[in-house]
């Protein structure tokens, strides 16, 4: 019987990605069957996951649950939020060691030629242009809040990635960002953290959250993730942010040097090669896209005919597919985790939804441009109506037709890279870690395979283009 396994996740960040990996290893050393879902992507997917039993545990801010999570609850203090955690049948650590609250931050020019000291002082400059990763704009402890507390009138606010925003303050695109207080750019681009003067942020201990059942589950786990509990300081951590973000180590790595240092536990890491790593991300990004991509020829194609042959209902059915494609392909993503849980299910879920589409119009457009007289000639030589379909109609719409599936597996593979967030792997994983440690060749690591692989799908289907498509009806060069 195989020993069941402990689910680690962690948010799209570094400092969370190392805690994530130091927890793996120090189980993996303790011989416990344990994974790493790394970098899954923001608080919220990570606590609907941890509900739903599809991790086990992963590292959070007291904060985060204060103010975000449980906002609803006016919940204070440590003690009762363990209590309104634990009917949720969730545990909460001790706090680790350290905090990493949020701080406003700008570059000390602009610090020194404003007299910008704290938060309070930016009420003076309205013209300020403020960054903010697009979590903490819609986050209730986040920029609406802020604003209120501050009477912020500022106006050139806009959302990106959170690591982004440093490379935009440092080349003079914004002026002002959210950091948080243990992050390495801070030191790396030399930013100063304005005071936080009306006690706006919350005390944001790191905490590790795991679900009540894991001890039951997998006797001795428990206190192998109790043993992070004040086991590391804040300038730890910010060492251990700096030795990824600034001297180019992994989060693995610095998960290992962790463990040397606070428990004196020295593992073997596993270490593969450029060609391994890229095998293993196309199988997984093929897969995905083949698997969508097939259901969705499967049912779309169908729904072109019935769209064709009944014109009412073809209506319903190509407005129906036009509004899912409207979708933000991410949101449609996070929607999906409550119903298939994170990882493949739900990757290939989404991506079928957006391949419907250019399948469904495509196959109705090729089906209603058959001039009638054709179809009438079909039925002057006795073709009942499947008869027609099968022999006249889809050989003449087949152009059309492939040309929505080929449409449908270009985007597809685009698509696919956002998988990564929510624990699917593929040519996304490599393009999130190198935007996140700004790392233009591991970003070209996965953009430029994902790329070659959309243009083998197209090949692909224009080579059995020549074999679906009857050689009368393909198109031939113009005679000059």
């Amino acid at each position: 019987m195989t020993a069941p396994s402990v689910e680690v996740g962690s948010k799209k960040f570094t400092e969370s990605v190392i805690l994530g990996e130091a927890l793996t290893l120090l189980l993996a050393d303790a011989g416990f069957q344990v994974s790493h879902q790394a970098a899954l992507g923001g608080t919220r997917i990570l606590w609907g996951a941890l509900l739903a039993g599809e991790i086990d545990v992963y590292p959070e801010y007291s904060g985060t649950l204060l103010r975000e999570i449980l906002a609803d609850q006016g919940l204070d203090g440590l003690d009762a939020l363990r209590t309104a955690l634990a009917e949720r049948g969730i545990e909460m650590s001790a706090p680790l060691g350290f905090e990493n609250t949020y701080a406003i931050a700008v570059t000390a020019e602009t610090a020194e030629r404003l007299a910008l000291t704290t938060i309070s002082d930016l009420r003076a400059h309205p013209d300020l242009r403020f960054g903010f990763s697009n979590e903490f704009l819609d986050r209730g402890d986040g920029w609406p809040g802020l604003k209120r507390r501050y009477r912020l009138p500022h106006r050139q606010v806009q959302g990106l990635d959170h690591d982004l925003a440093y490379r935009g303050i440092a080349s003079g695109r914004i002026d002002a960002t959210v950091v948080y207080t243990t992050d390495a750019e801070i030191e790396r681009y030399g930013l100063v953290q304005l005071a936080d003067d009306l006690g706006y942020f919350d005390d944001y201990q790191a905490v590790l959250l795991y679900r009540s059942d894991l001890a039951q589950r997998v006797p001795g786990a428990v206190p192998i993730v109790q043993r992070f509990e004040a086991a590391i300081s804040e300038p730890m951590m910010a060492g251990l942010n700096g030795m990824v973000k600034l001297d180019g180590a992994s989060e693995q790595e610095a998960a290992a040097q962790l463990l040397v240092d606070r428990f004196d536990v020295q593992v073997e890491m596993e270490h593969r090669g450029l060609w391994q790593r890229l095998l293993e991300r196309t199988l997984q990004h093929v897969g995905l896209v083949s698997t969508s991509l097939t259901a969705a020829i499967l049912v779309a194609v169908p729904l072109g005919i019935i769209a064709a042959r009944r014109p009412r209902l073809g209506q319903l059915l190509l407005g129906l597919t036009g509004v899912l494609q409207t979708i933000p392909s991410l949101a449609l993503f996070v929607f999906l985790i409550p119903l298939l849980g994170i990882g493949w299910p739900p990757s290939v879920a989404a991506l079928f939804i957006y391949s419907l589409l250019p399948i469904v119009r495509n196959t109705h457009a090729g089906l209603t441009d058959i001039p009638p007289p054709i179809r009438e000639s079909a039925d002057v030589i006795g073709l009942n109506p499947n008869a027609r379909l099968r022999l006249v109609e889809l050989p003449l719409a087949a152009r059309s037709i492939l040309a929505g599936i080929k449409t449908s597996a270009v985007l597809n593979v685009g698509t696919a890279t956002l998988a990564a967030l929510i624990g699917a792997g593929g040519y996304g994983q490599p393009i999130l870690t190198g935007i996140r440690l700004d790392d233009t060749a591991l970003i070209m690591q996965g953009a430029v395979p994902a790329a070659l692989l959309a243009l083998a799908f197209q090949g692909l289907f224009e080579l059995g283009e020549r074999w679906v498509v009857p050689r009368g009806l393909r198109l031939q060069p113009a005679a000059t």
